[in-house]
C-alpha cells in the first residue's frame, strides 16, 4: 500500500532566509535566563564564558557534521530522511514517534507558555479573566495558521521575527556597554571548578544551543540545498555563537558576579533574570517590560520555526507509507503539509493546556541526544573513518574525522549525565519511545523491510 503523493514540496527558501531560520529557532529564551545557572556552576566570569565557547562549538561540530549529510541528502524530514537511507526504518521510525508525540509539539507548548508568561509582564491580561494557558493556545493557534498557508507567508514571519530578535539583541548590548555603568570587577584568581561542575554549566548552554537541526526538516524546500544548507547552518550557527557572547559578555559588564549569581530561581524563586538584572543598571523599572517584551518575541520566533520545521517529519514518514496517511498530503495549491502542521499544533496545544510538557519534554530530551548521535554517526557509515576523494556538489565537513568524532562524544556524555542525574525522567523518556514501536509494525507489515538507496538529489 503505497501513498501517492498528489504534490511534491516546492523549493522556495533562499539562502538568507534559511539563515535566519537556524538563528531564529536557536534564540529562544536561554540567552536571558540560563547565565545564572552557569555561574552558579562554574563559579567565575572566566568559566562562564568558556562554557558558552565550548558549547557554541560542540554545537558547531554537530552543525558541519550535519550539514554534510544534509549535502548529500536534502530531503524532507532531515534527522528522518539520513536515518532512513543509512539506517532502515525503525530507527528512523522511532526518532519520528518521539518528534511527533513529545518532541515538537512540547517544545512548541514549552515556549507559547513562556510567551505568554512573558506577555502577561508587559500586558497584565489577567483583568480580563485570561489565563496563561489560554494565551499560550492563542499563541500555538495563530503560528500554526500562519505556518498552514504559504511557504512564503510563513518564511517572511520567521525572518522578521529573526530580525527583530536580533536588533533588540544588538540595541540590549550596546546599551549595556556604552550607557551602563560598569561593574567592579572580582579581582580572585580564576579556579577550575572541576568537571562536574563545568559539565553542569555546558549542559546549560547547550539548552540555550539547541534548535540548530530544525533547518534539515525542510531540506526538501531550500533551494540549491546542496550548497545553502551546509552555509545556512554554518552561518546561522556561527552569528548565534557571536550573538551569545557579546550578550553575556555584556551582562558580566555592569553586573557583578554575585549579582549574575542572585538572578538564579532555583536559589531565589522570585528572583529577576540576569536580563532584567543588567537593564535595570540603564532605565530601572521600565527595564522589567522591555526584556519581556524581548522574550515574547524570542520565544515566538523560536515556536514559529520549530512549528513550521517540525511538520515536515510526519509528512515525510507518512510519505514513506509508515505513518498516518493524511500527515503526508500536501495542499494541492502551496504543496504545504497543512495536515501535519494542524496536527503537531493541536498536541502542542494540548500540552499547554494540561501543562505536563515540561517534565515529559525534560525525560525524552536526552533521547533527542541518542538520535543526535545516531545521525552525525551516520558519516562514518558513509565516509569510512578516513579521508576519501572530493565528491562535486557535495559538502565536506571540516577537519573530518575529529569534528564529528567530538560530537558524538559530546552527545554520549550528555545521555551518560541525564541517565544518572535524572533516572526517573530517562525512564519516562524511553517508555514514551518504546510506545512506538507497536506501531512500527502496524503501520509496516505489508511493507518491504529494505531501506532506500541514498539520494543526492537537490532538484
Amino acid at each position: 500500500m503505497t501513498f501517492t503523493n498528489p504534490a511534491a514540496p516546492r523549493r522556495a527558501l533562499g539562502l538568507f532566509t534559511a539563515i535566519s531560520l537556524v538563528a531564529g529557532c536557536m534564540i529562544g529564551t536561554g540567552v536571558f535566563l540560563k547565565p545564572a545557572i552557569m555561574a552558579q556552576h562554574a563559579g567565575s566570569v572566566a568559566i562562564v564564558l568558556l562554557a558558552w565557547l565550548v558549547a557554541g562549538l560542540l554545537s558547531y561540530a554537530g552543525a558541519l557534521t550535519y550539514a554534510e549529510l544534509c549535502s548529500r541528502m536534502p530531503e524532507a524530514g532531515g534527522e528522518y530522511a539520513i536515518l532512513r537511507n543509512v539506517y532502515g526504518r525503525f530507527p528512523a521510525y522511532m526518532y519520528g514517534w518521539m518528534r511527533f508525540t513529545i518532541g515538537a509539539p512540547g517544545s512548541a507548548a514549552s515556549y507559547a507558555v513562556g510567551a505568554a508568561a512573558f506577555l502577561h509582564v508587559v500586558v497584565p491580561y489577567s483583568a480580563m479573566g485570561i489565563k496563561v494557558w489560554q494565551m499560550a493556545v492563542v499563541f500555538i493557534a495563530l503560528f500554526t495558521i500562519i505556518n498552514s498557508l504559504t511557504i512564503f507567508v510563513s518564511s517572511s514571519v520567521q525572518v522578521t521575527l529573526t530580525a527583530i530578535k536580533i536588533i533588540s539583541l544588538s540595541v540590549l548590548v550596546g546599551t549595556l556597554f556604552f550607557l551602563a555603568p560598569e561593574a567592579a570587577r572580582d579581582a580572585a584568581p580564576v579556579k577550575w571548578p572541576g568537571m562536574v561542575s563545568f559539565s553542569a554549566a555546558l549542559l546549560a548552554a547547550l539548552w540555550a544551543y539547541d534548535g540548530w537541526n530544525n533547518l534539515p526538516m525542510l531540506g526538501g524546500e531550500v533551494k540549491n540545498a546542496q550548497r545553502n544548507l551546509p552555509i545556512a547552518l554554518a552561518v546561522g550557527l556561527g552569528l548565534v555563537i557571536v550573538v551569545y557572547l557579546l550578550v553575556n559578555q555584556a551582562f558580566f559588564h555592569v553586573l557583578t558576579f554575585n549579582e549574575v549569581l542572585a538572578a538564579n530561581p532555583s536559589v531565589k524563586p522570585d528572583a529577576e533574570p540576569v536580563a532584567t538584572a543588567a537593564m535595570h543598571k540603564v532605565i530601572s523599572d521600565a527595564s522589567v517590560k522591555v526584556i519581556a517584551a524581548m522574550m515574547v518575541v524570542s520565544a515566538l520566533g523560536a515556536m514559529s520555526g520549530s512549528i513550521l520545521a517540525s511538520a515536515r517529519v510526519p509528512y515525510a514518514m507518512a510519505h514513506d507509507g509508515v505513518f498516518f496517511k493524511p500527515l503526508g498530503r500536501l495542499s494541492p495549491v502551496n504543496a504545504i503539509p497543512v495536515v501535519s502542521t494542524i496536527t503537531q499544533g493541536s498536541i502542542a496545544a494540548l500540552l499547554a493546556v494540561s501543562g505536563t510538557f515540561d517534565e515529559l519534554t525534560d525525560s525524552v530530551v536526552f533521547a533527542s541526544y541518542i538520535f543526535y548521535g545516531l545521525t552525525a554517526g551516520a558519516i562514518f557509515k558513509i565516509r569510512g573513518f578516513r579521508k576519501t576523494a572530493a565528491e562535486p556538489g557535495i559538502f565536506r565537513t571540516p577537519l573530518y574525522p575529529i569534528l564529528p568524532l567530538l560530537f558524538l562524544l559530546c552527545s554520549a556524555g550528555f545521555i551518560i549525565y541525564a541517565a544518572i542525574a535524572m533516572p526517573y525522567l530517562t525512564a519516562i523518556g524511553i517508555g514514551v519511545i518504546l510506545l512506538g514501536v507497536p506501531g512500527y509494525f502496524w503501520f509496516t507489515k505489508k511493507k518491504p523491510s529494505s531501506a532506500p538507496q541514498l539520494t543526492q538529489s537537490a532538484s
